[in-house]
């Protein structure tokens, strides 16, 4: 019998050291509901998050069961995507999609599912406009050991675009017109300047040539009239991040923006890069990045001085700042950089094949073929982060060749205001369709003068940015510049309807949309995507 009972014991100590170990549960409720909020001076209503905006800062550990139940207390549906993370496509959030539907007034739904990386990530709302209207927040997953990024602060900074407008009137003044808030139009002025500096020959020809296309170079962005926004705070409201000198001081930056790009420095500090997107690159030192909606990135920077220093985030149509503050204690403030010129857009920053074809007689000078957009206005010697600076920091599992590639066209009709892929708005087309497993390449070609931040659900791709295959950096987000291509490789590792769309909020809901479906599918399934040749209208 004493046999027998210590056999039983011997079998449950070996059951108990074999058992997977049970994960965490890491569980959160937010409350999503119509509220007045005061950041430019009068109280508006907006969508809050817990009674705020941004949302609250989700923190999870890899291999957490993360738990959210979130409560809609709007009159209208809502939906919460988690924007880069790996997930069942049940939980991506976006209607439609993997048999999701909206969170309907007054009900609760509760998300569920498994930490499986580490990083900075962000969720937003993936319904009407209500990104722009304040349903955005930001996620922190942490390594289950060591955090390999040593730092001694660790600082979310989640930049946005504060309209006093709702975004139904922005979507429905941009169908009106689409240079609706292009307020900052060329002047006889700015001409008689070109005449001076340039000769008349070339100042006329560039106003007969910009005003014959029915373009305006200075047409950056789409929507102006915004408050720039760091950590739900305005610039008045100075949001402040402590240190001691000599401290290593992590900066998580999340653009949550709707639509606005920003060229980010802390003048007097170097930034060493160490993600992108929430995933691991080589440590790269650089004064300033530029990046999209959707896009993060997270710096080290290490002030060894007793003051204050400027986070300062300027948008590309150099409209204001979204400011922020390192200093050693509360209330200091750092000097305000002066403001930087307003880039002219060039012929470099179109359709070019197009442009030759519509006029076989165009003639082109050096200055025109510098893209304008491209202009971040660094200073001589100083460093800008660029895609080709990017390695990933480790290797690469997946380095096959591309099986297959596909051309994904980013084009538009300015006129009506409807941004489409390969000649189609969403509600047009058809899915991208992709065997589980398959390795492709996506090909884009901006055919217009905007640039896309074009953003794949589900999965992340690999830039094809000059680095060897083991090297490429991982992206949930690319910006194609305009009028340029880009190429990115991906794996189709996750089965599922996944969104395909550019994160300029108002591209995606007049239409530069996609679904990709990602299936164990017999070859003859997969269409070899050949779109018709249909330019349609220039966009910008």
């Amino acid at each position: 019998m004493r046999i027998h009972h210590l056999g039983m014991m011997a079998l449950l100590v070996a059951g108990f050291l074999t058992a997977p170990a049970y994960a965490k549960t890491s569980e959160y409720t937010l409350t999503i509901e119509r509220l007045p909020v005061n950041i430019t001076g009068k109280p508006i209503e907006k969508i809050t998050v817990n009674g705020g905006i941004p949302a609250p800062t989700l923190r999870f550990t890899e291999g957490d069961e993360a738990v959210i139940h979130v409560t809609n207390k709007m009159d209208e549906p809502t939906s919460i995507h988690w924007h880069g993370l790996l997930i069942d496509g049940a939980m991506d959030g976006v209607t439609g999609f993997n048999g999701y539907e909206a969170i309907k007034p007054n009900t609760t739904f509760t998300y569920h599912f498994k930490i499986r990386q580490t990083g900075t990530y962000w969720y937003h709302s993936h319904t009407g406009g209500q990104e722009q209207d304040g349903l955005y927040g930001s996620i922190i997953t942490s390594p289950k050991g060591k955090e390999p990024i040593a730092a001694d602060r660790d600082y979310v900074v989640v930049l946005s675009d504060f309209s006093e407008e709702h975004s139904s009137d922005i979507m429905a003044n941009l169908k009106m017109s689409s240079d609706y808030y292009a307020n900052a139009r060329r002047t006889a002025g700015d001409f008689f300047k070109e005449w001076s500096d340039d000769g008349w020959d070339k100042a006329w020809k560039n106003v007969r040539d910009w005003g014959n296309m029915r373009m305006m170079r200075t047409d950056l962005a789409d929507v102006t009239g915004y408050t720039f926004l760091t950590n739900g705070k305005s610039p008045e409201q100075n949001w402040t991040g402590l240190f001691k000198p000599g401290e290593r001081v992590r900066l998580r930056f999340i653009n949550a923006s709707a639509m606005s790009f920003f060229d980010v420095r802390i003048p007097g500090l170097k930034m060493s890069v160490v993600q992108a997107d929430g995933q691991g690159i080589e440590p790269v030192t650089v004064d300033e990045f530029r990046f999209a909606p959707a896009e993060t990135y997270d710096v080290i920077v290490t002030p060894k001085e007793d003051k204050a220093y400027t986070i300062a985030a300027e948008p590309i149509d150099r409209t204001g700042f979204a400011l922020g503050t390192l200093a050693t204690a509360e209330g200091m403030k750092g000097e305000i950089p002066v403001q930087r010129p307003r880039a002219l857009l060039s012929m470099a920053d179109m359709d070019m094949e197009q442009m030759m074809k519509d006029d076989p007689d165009m003639e082109m000078t050096p200055a025109d073929m510098i893209s304008g957009w491209a202009k971040t206005g660094t200073p001589e010697g100083q460093k800008a982060l660029s895609y080709a600076d990017l390695r990933y920091a480790g290797v690469q599992k997946d380095q096959r060749e591309p099986q297959r590639t596909i051309d994904v066209r980013l084009g538009g009709n300015m006129e009506r205001y409807i941004w489409t892929i390969n000649g189609k708005k969403f509600s047009e087309a058809k899915p991208i369709r992709l065997k589980y497993g398959e390795r492709v390449r996506l090909k884009f070609t901006n055919e217009t003068m905007m640039a896309h931040p074009m953003h794949l659900h589900g999965m992340f791709v690999q830039l094809e940015n000059g680095q060897p295959a083991a090297k490429l950096p991982n992206k949930h987000t690319v910006i194609v510049p305009p009028g340029q291509s880009y190429s990115v490789l991906l794996t189709a590792d996750e089965i599922g309807e996944w969104a395909f769309h550019c994160h300029l909020l108002y591209h995606m809901a007049s239409g530069m949309m996609r679904q990709v479906v990602v299936a164990k599918l017999d070859a003859a399934d997969i269409p070899a995507e050949k779109p018709k040749a249909n330019r349609g209208h220039h966009a910008h």
